[in-house]
């Protein structure tokens, strides 16, 4: 069985042309599918338009968040709930073609891929918006081991296994393959048809890149030293009270010397140093004691949903 997630905010123009496209994409594979739309808290008349597709398809399923939490929120809810073998993920603008899915499905069942990522390798979109993703795709290549052409696609597939595993949060989505991989989980990536936007406007600009960076930030420390916070707090510590203890050495011998160190600013800067790189480094050895001392989370499940549900449809 195949699960479809599409999380969606104020699409109301293209869902109609989008479902129709997908069913009959999903209709060509022969195989048993179902459709989960996930409508993050959309101020539109996209919930009412999922909602009639629900009541007229037994195999689509929809829910609502009430207010906006974001991408990572949605898909996170939707692989939770999704029952197919093989889980997919695909934007209701209709750039990423629903057509492309079988490709991406051929990777994941011959090969063995768990996580199979599209390339837009002919991307469509304005010069501004290819350039926020080629640096974007530059600097994630350049920090991290998986060497990748596209991150940020949204046409993905992936095992039930895979997709299960991921929790994610504010804009972790962009970085979903990385997450996959060091989960342990094979990824690659298939070129895609990309078409030009032909409904509303793009969600992603120059704003959105110094959102990224943050996250960029989170997942390089994830990534390399969240079991091991004191490696990086340590360092840091390290260098910081190193340098305090230079320069208060430094003034410690020039006050042997007969000068007068009191009302220098470098004695409070050289203090300040050390005190830091002393907290810096206490910060990694408490982060480190709550790793050891703390349990694995659990699945996520309706009991520990930060966010209600407005409407549910689940036809069987």
């Amino acid at each position: 069985m195949i699960s479809v997630i599409v999380p969606i905010y104020d699409e109301e123009e293209s869902l109609h042309p989008f479902y129709e496209e997908l069913a009959t994409a999903l209709g060509e594979l022969k195989e048993k599918y179902e459709v989960l739309f996930i409508d993050d808290g959309s101020t539109d008349n996209s919930l009412e338009i999922l909602k009639s597709f629900a009541n007229n398809h037994r195999n689509v399923r929809v829910f609502s968040f009430r207010r906006n939490l974001g991408k990572s929120e949605a898909l996170t809810y939707g692989f939770a709930h999704a029952k197919g073998d093989y889980i997919v993920t695909l934007d209701a603008d209709l750039q990423d073609q629903p057509s492309e899915i079988h490709k991406l499905l051929e990777k994941a069942q011959k090969d063995g891929i768990e996580v199979v990522c599209g390339w837009r390798n002919k991307r469509q979109d304005a010069s501004k918006m290819k350039a926020i993703s080629k640096l974007f795709n530059f600097l994630v290549v350049w920090l991290f081991e998986l060497r990748l052409h596209d991150y940020n696609c949204g046409l993905k597939v992936f095992t039930k296994d895979a997709a299960k595993s991921l929790r994610l949060y504010g804009g972790l989505h962009r970085f979903i393959p990385l997450i996959a991989y060091e989960h342990g989980f094979t990824v690659d990536e298939v070129p895609v048809r990309h078409e030009p936007r032909r409904f509303g406007k793009s969600k992603y600009g120059f704003s959105k890149l110094w959102k990224d960076l943050p996250d960029m930030f989170t997942m390089l420390f994830l990534v390399k030293y969240s079991k091991r916070p004191l490696h990086f707090f340590g360092i840091v510590g390290g260098v910081l009270a190193f340098l305090g203890i230079l320069i208060l050495s430094y003034l410690t011998v020039l006050r042997f010397m007969g000068e007068r160190i009191g009302t220098r600013p470098l004695l409070f800067f050289g203090m300040l140093l050390v005190l830091a790189g002393f907290q810096v480094f206490f910060t990694g050895f408490l982060a480190d004691l709550m790793i050891n001392i703390s349990h694995a989370p659990g699945l996520l499940d309706e009991q520990n949903l930060h966010f209600p549900l407005k409407y549910t449809s689940d036809k069987n």
